[in-house]
């Protein structure tokens, strides 16, 4: 041998070296030129996308080497079959998580990487994992569905592919175009967060253009105004994917790693409840005038903790996470300042929604009250109010968590049986302005004795209505079992909330809600 001559790599070193090669090529997803173009738009690859919600170093990825197997042709340029899956934590927790390549294939659907997806499930269900999903996909890959061939192989052979039965929490992020699967996540996940710009549809808005034969604009179709304000499919929207992620993780932080367990507790911030001296200044002294419920809230709950979802849609409704005392709390409230808290349609389904959330993952509900009923009406007709009103009456009746009803105002009718009211809460206490009765004693001054303003008479039977719809009544037939001064508010919910705590199955509560459509 000449000296100057290098010994053969060993089998071991030619295999390191493959190795190494082959991970060299996956973990550069779609290249450097895609990746240079997204970060020159301000949009993180999907591997930044996991390093922003993964604890450091604590990302195992499954299928790494992964590749399309349709279509032979497409294997050396599929790293990880678009979809980069696996395991992290996130805020400590363990956390099943999958991220959409769009450098890759445009993120579309495969075989490969539906199996990917189905393993994530698995483990998640089985071990007891919150899901994330970051989307971005262009939907399902052509010509790899095409024929009866593709549709047989790719697209049947998971009966459970979108069964949600609530044994553990996703979430889902909405980060560009999402199209097919993307999209039945992102709506199937208990939170969605949509960055501007995102687009979340049932597919692309040049098949639609050319279904219905006139342009569509991606944004008219499926941009965050609409799932914001119209569908709710939006539970909150932000400006970055950075953002998008820290929402994530703050949802997470209230929830539960599954159904079986209660949620964690936190520690209580510095200046909780300071303000609650001061809280009934925030109620105006005329029941017509309106004001905004959520700074009642958090000034009861603790300090930065109030956790808004679909803060546009349903307006008249509000639904948030917040803490008290460091536990996690469902917060329901009307408010006044649309619509004057006259409930509707959305704001139904928006409750709908949050109860099941909760109730599902052991979570207590507190319900602020302030509600002249229900809006009536032919246009109230048309959006299937009855239907709406009695699925939240069974949805409360289905609960098996806690639930405290606190009346800050009005609680007229229906509404306020859909708010707590005739044990549909396990405890209800009101403020001293709180008055009930079937309907607003204005409305039933005209209906009982016929007057109108400004006749005789009519200026004492209104004070007549007003006197009989005082809480004390209310108090003395025990449908409302305390009423309490306004600032003893937070004290009050934290002691009741101790007494009614789920001690008999440590905190878990019995989830006859876990099959409810996550939308509808």
């Amino acid at each position: 041998m000449h000296r100057d001559s290098k010994p053969a790599p060993s089998r071991a070193q030619r295999l390191d070296a493959e190795f190494k090669a082959r991970e060299a090529k996956a973990l550069a997803m779609g290249g450097a030129e895609k990746l240079a173009r997204r970060k020159a738009a301000g949009l993180l690859n999907a591997r930044e996308r996991l390093a922003r919600l993964c604890d450091p170093g604590t990302f195992v990825e499954s299928g790494l080497f992964a590749t399309s197997t349709s279509n032979p042709a497409d294997r050396d340029t599929t790293p990880c079959d678009a979809k980069i899956a696996g395991f992290g934590k996130v805020n400590g927790r363990e956390t099943a998580i999958l991220a959409n390549d769009f450098t890759v294939m445009g993120a579309s659907s495969g075989s490969t990487n539906g199996r990917k997806i189905a393993h994530l499930k698995r483990v998640a269900t089985q071990r007891g994992l919150p899901m994330v999903f970051l989307g971005e996909s262009s939907g399902a890959r052509m010509p790899d569905h095409m024929g009866s061939r593709g549709m047989g192989s790719l697209l049947g052979n998971d009966a459970t592919q979108y069964q949600r039965m609530r044994e553990t929490p996703w979430a889902s992020a909405t980060l560009g175009l999402c199209y097919g699967s993307s999209t039945w996540y992102s709506v199937m996940a208990d939170f969605n967060v949509m960055r501007k710009g995102a687009v979340l549809a049932v597919s692309s808005s040049l098949l639609a253009s050319l279904a219905i034969k006139e342009d569509v604009d991606p944004q008219e179709m499926g941009g965050w105004r609409l799932h914001a304000d119209v569908t709710g499919f939006a539970d909150q929207v932000v400006d970055s994917d950075e953002a998008a992620i820290d929402a994530i993780k703050s949802f997470l932080s209230y929830l539960p790693a599954h159904h079986r367990e209660a949620p964690p507790v936190a520690a209580v911030p510095t200046g909780s409840g300071e303000a609650m001296r001061d809280i009934l200044g925030l109620l105006p002294d005329s029941r017509t005038k309106v004001y905004d419920v959520r700074n009642v809230i958090r000034t009861i709950v603790d300090r930065d903790s109030f956790f808004e979802l679909k803060a546009r849609f349903g307006k008249v409704g509000v639904t948030g996470l917040a803490r008290l005392d460091g536990r996690s709390v469902g917060i329901i409230a009307n408010n006044p300042q649309s619509k004057g808290g006259a409930m509707d349609s959305d704001a139904c389904d928006k409750l709908i929604s949050f109860v099941v959330l909760c109730d599902s993952f052991n979570i207590p509900l507190v319900l602020f009250v302030d509600t002249p009923g229900f809006v009536i009406g032919t246009e109230a007709e048309r959006r299937r109010a009855p239907g709406k009103i009695m699925n939240l009456m069974n949805a409360l009746a289905l609960t098996t968590v806690p639930k405290i009803s606190l009346i800050l105002r009005k609680s007229y009718g229906q509404a306020y049986l859909n708010m707590g009211g005739g044990r549909n809460s396990d405890e209800v206490a009101a403020w001293p302005t709180a008055e009930v009765s079937f309907m607003d004693p204005v409305f039933a001054v005209r209906v009982v004795h016929g007057l109108d303003p400004g006749a005789p008479g009519y200026e004492a039977a209104l004070e007549e209505m007003d006197r009989a719809s005082a809480v004390w009544d209310l108090a003395s037939v025990y449908a409302a079992q305390s009423v309490i001064r306004p600032q003893e508010t937070r004290d009050y919910l934290i002691r009741m909330l101790e007494v009614h705590r789920l001690r008999l199955s440590n905190g878990v509560g019995q989830h006859l809600m876990r099959a409810w459509p996550t939308s509808y």
